[in-house]
């Protein structure tokens, strides 16, 4: 396997906890990892780490097209150059989404076949293999046919990734009525019910489902455009963390929640574990031609960890390969 190129400058916590999480992925995994970045900046933190140079650094807050096409020398860019030129194996970024995407997409370039790539996301199932969110924000507006092809590319990457040998696609809607929904919404049920395609790729489509469906073990993809899907994210993401925070924060507050915290906490630890976002591995760029994962901006060491783990899996999985065959034109 090639080593895999690691945006070093990217994530509120670069570039010391990215490059923390590259050695422990080399020590703990035994792959190699190319921090890609500023010499300067990398040079007292790599040790025996291979730097791949580039002297800009997309901010967070920059507009991701743009940059991508006026940075040429951004970390970002060079990330995706080292993929398409067989020098790296896949890229990671915790660095902006949106220009992670447009490098990926401008450097590498769409697998054939696909109309627009889709950043699928695992959204933890306690007790339960992830369920697949896509698009969570590549794309904010949508049509059928694109949300068709995510699903076929999100039944590729459950079975891939989780080992679903018949992964249950739902289309997100506001009910489960066929009738119920936006026109593009009502649209594509009609095209997923109709089409052959994804149950070629390996999928069954089960209907619409609704936001409550999401983190249940009854769905395992569950499709809808970028906007929409990155709400749903947020959304949950911010539930999750004011949840597990209140649970934490009444531990303390009298000798009696002290002592119940002792013998709870240790019960709650796996299920903290499991809707600890680091744990997850980051979201993938699915339909372009290499290997990209996006990690959450806040990454820690253990994040890098975790996606350099993951992106190790789907290379030797071969993913690349099954989504061109799962999209490849007739």
């Amino acid at each position: 396997m090639l080593p895999v190129a690691l945006d070093a400058m990217g994530g509120d916590k670069a570039p010391d906890e990215i490059v923390a999480g590259a050695h422990r992925a080399v020590a703990e995994l035994g792959v190699q990892v190319a921090l890609v970045g500023q010499p300067e900046v990398l040079a007292p933190l790599a040790g025996d780490l291979s730097i791949i140079p580039a002297s800009e650094v997309i901010p967070m807050s920059a507009d991701p097209g743009s940059s991508v096409r006026r940075m040429k020398d951004s970390s970002l860019v060079r990330a995706a150059e080292a993929v398409r030129d067989g020098r790296a194996s896949a890229m990671i970024s915790a660095g902006n989404t949106g220009a992670t995407m447009a490098s990926a997409l401008l450097r590498m370039g769409r697998i054939k076949g696909v109309s627009r790539p889709a950043i699928a996301t695992p959204i933890p199932v306690p007790g339960h293999s992830p369920t697949i969110l896509l698009d969570a924000g590549a794309n904010a507006e949508c049509q059928a046919d694109w949300l068709l092809q995510f699903a076929q590319m999100g039944v590729v990457f459950a079975r891939t990734r989780y080992g679903i040998e018949r992964p249950r696609v739902g289309l997100l809607s506001i009910g489960e009525e066929a009738s119920k929904g936006t026109p593009l919404v009502k649209e594509t049920n009609a095209l997923l019910a109709a089409s052959d395609a994804l149950e070629a790729a390996g999928g069954t489509f089960i209907g619409n489902v609704e936001g409550r469906d999401v983190m249940t073990p009854d769905i395992d993809v569950v499709v809808t455009d970028g906007f929409t899907g990155n709400v749903v994210l947020k959304t949950l993401e911010g539930g999750m963390r004011t949840l597990v925070n209140a649970i934490f924060g009444a531990f303390g507050t009298s000798p009696e929640t002290q002592a119940a915290s002792e013998v709870l906490i240790p019960a709650l630890l796996p299920l903290y574990s499991t809707l600890d976002p680091d744990n997850t591995g980051g979201a993938m760029l699915l339909g372009v031609d290499g290997l990209c994962l996006i990690s959450h901006g806040s990454s820690s060491a253990t994040a890098v960890v975790n996606a350099v783990r993951v992106a190790k899996e789907l290379h030797d999985a071969g993913i690349v390969d099954s989504l061109r065959a799962a999209v490849a034109p007739v």
